[in-house]
């Protein structure tokens, strides 16, 4: 028990800096992304930190498969290098037992990485697209005063004065496929939004409808010109199994699906090369662990990348069992035979 607990803490005591590190690093990946978006809509410090939250399955998602995995073997190439293998072996804990102290850790850890990537990121994806079209909303009715260029829908709006939404000296142009150009003038305006469905009421004007042989116009006391913003099209999140049940028959989606499954039990079925890197005797044999733990990382995801698009849910199977085989193999060839 005892030789357990100085495993698992010496294993604790490598993993936490490396995944902060890389969490670090990830999330200012994020952040950047995050910060961009400020570039079209206007965000407070809260509204950034809600959507930085959103994004923490992600950030957990792509940084915690890579360092528990490099971690593990850090962890034993160290105990190797220093000796304490060997000691640890003669106290009759071999390298079948040494995976089975790390196999209930691993087994947790990619089991919690299943539920957060199938059913906490598309939940928290969700929220932080609705809180962008709703702040999107907010922009695009955020017309000022004496600039141009500005759009209410299709029409390029010019306003001279703006008091809270009320507008005064209105001038409004709209050119159509079909030839025929709009333009309108009002002496004011006001603009009311019903979640998102903005009319825009002018008084007091003249509208011009131009064709190409002839000018028509009205006088008018009132006209309402009505738009709603266009937004992007979310589908409401309900659960997990419903969200995936309505995405599974498309390719995309399919090949999302299947790399949040495999990046999630990447670290359970690598445990093999875990030992076979990690236990070496230092007197006859150099300590390239990281070495090999980094090429194993880059040719799993060379692997499952171009496999999830081209045969979908299929490389789920095909991906485990080759993985699970060729780490065994590659255990039992270097570590099994010779202790």
């Amino acid at each position: 028990m005892k030789l357990k607990q100085y495993l698992l803490s010496q294993f604790s005591n490598t993993f936490f800096p490396i995944f902060l590190v890389l969490f670090f690093i990830t999330s200012i990946i994020f952040l950047v992304r995050i910060a961009s978006i400020t570039s079209v809509i206007t965000l407070n410090i809260f509204e950034l930190g809600t959507l930085y939250a959103y994004n923490l399955p992600n950030i957990i998602f792509y940084t915690m498969p890579i360092s528990f995995f490099v971690a593990m073997v850090i962890t034993l190439s160290k105990l190797s290098s220093e000796y304490e293998l060997i000691v640890v072996t003669s106290f009759g804990l071999n390298p079948s037992n040494i995976l089975k102290v790390f196999l209930p850790i691993t087994f947790l850890i990619s089991l919690s990485l299943l539920i957060l990537s199938i059913g906490l990121i598309p939940k928290t994806k969700y929220l932080s697209q609705q809180m962008i079209n709703q702040k999107t909303k907010e922009a695009n009715f955020n017309i000022k005063a004496s600039e141009f260029g500005q759009k209410f829908g299709d029409w390029l709006i010019y306003i001279s004065k703006k008091d809270d939404k009320l507008y005064e000296e209105v001038k409004l142009f709209k050119t159509e496929n079909k030839g025929t150009d709009q333009f309108i003038i009002a002496k004011n305006a006001r603009l009311n939004n019903d979640a998102g469905n903005l009319s825009f009421i002018l008084k007091d004007g003249k509208a011009f409808y131009f064709e190409q042989d002839k000018i028509n116009q009205i006088d008018y006391k009132v006209m309402h010109i009505n738009d709603t913003l266009s937004e992007s099209q979310i589908t409401p999140f309900t659960n997990a199994y419903e969200y995936w049940k309505e995405r599974i028959n498309s390719d995309g989606d399919i090949a999302k699906f299947s790399f949040y499954v495999l990046t999630s039990i990447f670290p359970f079925i690598s445990i093999y090369l875990v030992v076979a890197f990690g236990y070496f005797n230092p007197r006859y044999e150099k300590n390239r662990s990281v070495a090999y733990a980094v090429i194993s990382v880059v040719m799993y995801y060379l692997i499952s990348d171009p496999l999830t698009k081209s045969i979908g849910l299929l490389s789920i199977p095909s991906i485990i069992v080759f993985w699970t085989i060729m780490s065994y193999f590659i255990y039992k060839l270097t570590v099994k035979k010779v202790y």
